[in-house]
């Protein structure tokens, strides 16, 4: 199963410096996608949410 992002609202994290080098992060139930701010149209990457978790979890 693919998800739907089609209509899902990407949001910027809060800690970015301003300048368009960062990702964006946007949810639809169960999944998780991410893309670059400088290359919108570029595509996404798609994670279960369960692995993001665990992904965010590592970084702390």
């Amino acid at each position: 199963m693919t998800p739907d992002f089609s209509g899902a609202t990407f949001k910027t994290p809060s800690r970015t410096d301003g300048n368009g080098t960062c990702v964006e992060v946007a949810v639809v139930p169960g999944f998780f996608a991410v893309r670059d701010t400088k290359n919108r149209s570029g595509g996404l990457v798609r994670v279960p949410a369960r692995a993001f978790y665990s992904f965010l979890a590592g970084l702390r």
